[in-house]
């Protein structure tokens, strides 16, 4: 009981009439990816301190896409998706969500809206709330977070709820603090957090890090299925993970593309393997 108002006295804190937080926010214009693919970015480079963390990297995912990212510890992998979501400024380059939208002009919330997701490798969950509440706080719409637990569901609010909870695989579970979850279950919850906007295009970073064989099953099933509705960036360390559910593969290497194409294709690269002569295959990520 202790958590469960602790964790009602800090959202009370959050309900200012100035402040909603970002995944709660409606979408803006939709996005438009009739004339190419829904993220392009092209020759985005950034330094820090003199290194160079992104070096005119080019990269396109297209609209349903499941692509995978993979590349040595300082590879930039997550300085790419800080600049997709805002939290970065490049140095130069282009970054596009869709033909419409400027990703470099927008803030962190604006990006947000647009519906771009992003899933940090450890589950940020409301761990004295239910798998329910978790989802129904994250629902999108212009709802103030108060709001949110005061309001009554509509019927279409609650069968969204319902429809992520079967996608997660949770139905069971949605009675249940999330703080009783498993590590698993907690990944799958935020991933559900995150459907709840509506997302065209969800970065994942390192999903299976700390499961077990049966929870990384289940996540790889998961992420799969999520491909066609929406476009999926997985950033993973497994090996056999991605090949578990790689299409396209990109290496990332010094900040920029070293290679890309089938698992097999780049495991069978010679850039690739002259970069990583030596190093077991599972570190090569």
């Amino acid at each position: 009981m202790n958590k469960v108002n602790a964790t009602l006295k800090r959202v009370r804190e959050l309900a200012r009439p100035d402040r909603v937080f970002d995944f709660m926010v409606p979408q803006e214009s939709p996005v438009d990816t009739r004339h190419g693919p829904i993220l392009y970015l092209e020759d985005v480079s950034v330094s820090f301190d003199g290194f160079k963390a992104i070096n005119n990297l080019n990269l396109t995912i297209d609209d349903g896409e499941l692509r995978c990212i993979i590349g040595p510890n300082g590879a930039g992998k997550t300085t790419m998706m800080d600049i997709i979501t805002g939290k970065t400024r490049p140095d130069s380059g282009q970054a596009w969500f869709g033909s419409r939208h400027n990703l470099l002009s927008l803030s962190e919330p604006e990006i947000a809206r647009l519906g771009i997701g992003r899933k940090f490798q450890k589950p940020t969950v409301f761990e004295a709330l239910s798998v329910f509440e978790n989802l129904e706080l994250a629902m999108a719409g212009d709802k103030r977070v108060w709001a949110t637990f005061t309001a009554r569901l509509n019927s279409e609010s609650r069968g969204r709820i319902d429809e992520v909870l079967d996608t997660i695989g949770l139905a069971q579970e949605y009675r249940r603090p999330a703080g009783v979850l498993s590590h698993g279950q907690k990944q799958w919850l935020e991933i559900g957090m995150l459907l709840m906007q509506r997302p065209r295009l969800l970065l994942v970073d390192e999903p299976v890090a700390g499961m077990t064989e049966q929870e990384m099953q289940r996540t790889a099933e998961l992420l799969t299925r999520l491909a066609g509705q929406q476009s999926v960036v997985v950033v993973e360390h497994d090996m056999g993970f991605v090949r578990s559910i790689a299409r396209t593969v990109t290496v990332l290497h010094q900040g920029s593309v070293l290679a890309e194409g089938s698992m097999d294709e780049v495991s069978n690269d010679p850039k690739v393997v002259e970069v990583y002569l030596g190093a077991p295959q599972e570190e090569m990520a």
